[in-house]
């Protein structure tokens, strides 16, 4: 789920408090019951660190170590994006990583090189507080874990499946400037949806 992003807060990254204060507002914004879950998300920047996009990933306290690298990075790969950085709240008011919290970390960091792309930091926050992977130096013991290393197969497999998002979202971005052009013109959405082979949610979506 994509999140809405107000013009102040597409700003050049220069630390992690920048993150930090973003994303203390986006929780924020949600009810208390669900502030009571454990979100992931991912921020994408781009070359001069400014924020491309805010991506939530899952909800759910054990649904993050089940998102696999194809879902947590297609949004990057879409958006073009240089640099990511993971985020997770933690409901308990703690900020202390976890070794599960360590260890996904560094499968998604290895896994997001085979992409052209860098995990920068991670970053656990609460209502009132947030500790940052990279700033404890977490992230280099990471870089040198040795562990996640990438193998010739993996590495295939995982340009294979960029190459194929990638075709896949030309299409869609095509099929998109169509759906937006026949709107313009006043088709309804059964003709633009027999014509593009987008969904009516998709249409509605449209500007």
């Amino acid at each position: 789920m994509n999140v809405r992003l107000s013009q102040e807060q597409k700003i050049k990254i220069l630390n992690s408090e920048d993150i930090y204060n973003i994303m203390q507002e986006v929780l924020l914004r949600e009810n208390k019951i669900r502030r009571n879950q454990e979100h992931f998300w991912i921020i994408g920047l781009n070359r001069k660190n400014k924020i491309l996009f805010i991506e939530l990933i899952s909800l759910g306290a054990k649904n993050r170590l089940q998102v696999d690298p194809p879902e947590v990075f297609r949004m990057a790969i879409y958006k073009l994006a240089v640099n990511v950085i993971l985020v997770h709240n933690h409901p308990s008011g703690s900020v202390e990583p976890s070794e599960t919290d360590i260890d996904y970390t560094d499968k998604m960091t290895k896994s997001a090189i085979l992409l052209n792309l860098k995990v920068t930091d991670h970053l656990i926050i609460t209502e009132d507080s947030y500790q940052s992977f990279a700033d404890f130096g977490i992230m280099e013991i990471i870089k040198n874990s040795g562990k996640y290393e990438v193998l010739d197969e993996e590495e295939i497999a995982m340009r294979k499946w960029k190459e194929q998002l990638e075709r896949k979202e030309a299409i869609l971005k095509k099929q998109n400037d169509i759906a937006r052009k026949m709107k313009k013109k006043g088709f309804d959405s059964d003709t633009i949806k027999e014509l593009t082979g987008l969904s009516k949610w998709d249409i509605r979506k449209i500007e």
